[in-house]
């Protein structure tokens, strides 16, 4: 696999404590070189830091004998400005944010997909039919894996029931201890939520005004804002005890490391992040890049998913289900992918989770501008 490993926490002996001090801001980048050339027996992907790594790619590579090469990004609007700068045929496959799928479509950088071609019998019924993955009946994305966000927070600091409310916040005990992973969109999602916004990212002027005069509000209580790996070193050390629009993928990683941290999703609600594949529009390679959405569906590519060290998430799939309660059912249990019970997908059934979306009824600038006025204020 061709990777820039010299800051890699996986191959490089560095401390897995080190590694949460330095997150994705200090070596996450995986650097495709321009201009390199390409061999048939390799796949080039775009994706989030921790999809392209050993344990993830490791078992494709070896059995498709190719080399998975890796490009990382931070942010859909890092994304969307790589592949602008890069010439059709650099990517194969496009690791995405669903919510961000029909920008890649309408930019004419993912090209569409054969249903037939990817197991949607297998997923539950939930996501056979993602609506972001779709547009005309025709099929563009594959939902690899999912999580929820909410409140995370300090359990020696807030209890079950505190954190059972967005608007715990402004309370006295929080004042300089709330945190933000710095985007607008899960941020301003929570406090649409706790404004009592349904739909949450679909709302009209008037409401868009009460959400961010209530997230201005929230200023005095915050000690900063941060990128992946400050939030994991905050969050640990007990710099913050409150950060609203993170979830397992942040808390599951740090309780690994023995942090007393978790994530609520509060009364309000919860919001759904979603990761999906797609193959590049001009992808040298497209019949490799279905194999590697083929095989990172498959109830082994799922497992791998799921427990990437990078961060975990939740399956779409009832395979991957079953093959994670085989392989590792303490890991099951924790994230609550279970059969019988309550278990990951029940609050999504009763309604609790909207999925994360941009914004419909205003610009994505209009968010994101208001989002730096209330870091500068």
């Amino acid at each position: 696999m061709y990777n820039d490993t010299s800051h890699n926490p996986h191959t490089s002996g560095v401390s897995r404590r080190r590694f949460l001090q330095w997150g994705l801001a200090a070596g996450a980048a995986a650097m495709l070189p321009p201009g390199i050339a390409r061999a048939r027996n390799e796949l080039t992907l775009l994706s989030w830091y921790g999809h392209a790594e050993p344990e993830v790619v490791g078992a494709f590579e070896e059995r498709f004998n190719v080399r998975v090469r890796s490009k990382y990004y931070v942010g859909g609007d890092q994304m969307l400005a790589l592949l602008a700068q890069s010439p059709p045929g650099t990517y194969d496959v496009i690791l995405t944010d669903a919510e961000f799928v029909q920008q890649l479509r309408v930019a004419g950088y993912i090209q569409t997909l054969q249903p037939s071609d990817y197991p949607f019998d297998d997923y539950f019924p939930e996501f056979q039919q993602y609506p972001a993955h779709w547009h005309d009946g025709d099929l563009y994305s594959v939902m690899l894996r999912f999580g929820y966000l909410g409140l995370s927070y300090n359990r020696d600091v807030l209890s079950e029931q505190e954190a059972s409310s967005y608007g715990v916040m402004w309370a006295d005990k929080l004042k300089g201890l709330v945190g933000h992973f710095d985007w607008y969109l899960p941020n301003y999602g929570c406090i649409s939520l706790l404004e009592g916004n349904r739909s949450p990212f679909d709302i009209s002027d008037a409401a868009w005004r009460a959400v961010h005069e209530r997230t201005m509000s929230l200023k005095p209580q915050v000690a900063g804002f941060f990128d992946y790996g400050g939030v994991l070193a905050s969050l640990r050390s007990g710099q913050v005890a409150a950060v609203p629009g993170i979830g397992d993928w942040i808390t599951g990683v740090l309780q690994r490391d023995g942090a007393n941290v978790t994530t609520a999703i509060p009364e309000e609600g919860g919001l759904q992040w979603t990761e999906s594949l797609s193959i590049a529009r001009g992808a040298r390679n497209p019949e490799l890049a279905k194999r590697f959405i083929q095989y990172m569906t498959s109830p082994e590519g799922q497992v791998r998913s799921a427990t990437m060290r990078a961060y975990p998430a939740l399956l779409p799939t009832r395979t991957g289900w079953q093959e994670l309660n085989r392989v590792n059912p303490e890991e099951a249990r924790r994230q609550g992918m279970v059969f019988d019970g309550r278990n990951a997908l029940s609050l999504l059934r009763e309604g609790r989770i909207t999925p994360r979306r941009l914004p419909v009824q205003q610009s994505i600038e209009t968010w994101n501008e208001a989002w730096s006025e209330y870091k500068n204020a």
